[in-house]
């Protein structure tokens, strides 16, 4: 199958797996608007992509947001006249425990992780719907099914979203197929933050996951 001329938004698209997402469909020649809150990241990874002779454009995008994501997916139609398929991936993480969460910390990982899928999806299905069909691929994580150490707000945002990802695919089903797919352990940014504070140095535990592999 190939997506070259495809029409491809890529949210939290400037680093980790979404920068994989950008890079790697860009270089299947299909057209891609990428989006962060990172926009230095986001105007350099841009510059780099089109210097190589890919179609990619960066779009400033806080997913919290609701005119933002409503912005972005406007940004798509107006450049490319339609949207084929859409990674929703941008996510955050916040350590603690039940008891040492703010409040400014719930609406953060609630915000980006749930609302920010929600308020995409939102935008996307009448897209979908008028154009004749699309895609939705939501970048969850194990932490849905399983009860990681001082992960209690991730952990709950990503369970949140699975159970928004049933719905999507119950309620849409004909026009927009709604994919979740939940990673492992990945040598990303929000990972390396993650493993900060541990006493065990992290190139060991990376090391560690890789050995898992076998097992």
């Amino acid at each position: 199958m190939s997506i070259e001329g495809r029409s491809i938004i890529v949210t939290g698209g400037t680093s980790g797996i979404g920068e994989g997402c950008t890079r790697h469909f860009a270089e299947q020649a299909a057209r891609v608007v990428t989006s962060s809150i990172q926009r230095e990241a986001g105007e350099a990874l841009e510059a780099e992509l089109r210097g190589a002779g890919h179609e990619v454009t960066f779009v400033h995008c806080d997913m919290r947001e609701a005119d933002q994501v409503q912005a972005l997916v406007e940004r798509a139609i107006e450049l490319h006249g339609r949207i084929d398929g859409a990674v929703s991936n941008a996510g955050v993480w916040v350590e603690g425990t039940v008891e040492e969460f703010s409040d400014e910390a719930w609406e953060l990982v609630m915000g980006v992780n749930v609302r920010g899928n929600f308020l995409l999806a939102q935008q996307l299905v009448p897209v979908y719907r008028d154009q004749g069909g699309g895609a939705l691929v939501i970048t969850t994580s194990v932490a849905a099914f399983i009860g990681f150490p001082a992960h209690a707000l991730y952990c709950a945002s990503k369970a949140a979203l699975d159970a928004l990802i049933r719905c999507l695919t119950t309620d849409h089903a004909g026009y927009m197929r709604t994919v979740g797919i939940c990673p492992g352990t990945i040598d990303t940014p929000m990972l390396a933050a993650s493993a900060e504070g541990s006493p065990q140095p992290i190139d060991e535990l990376y090391a560690e996951v890789v050995g898992r592999r076998g097992e």
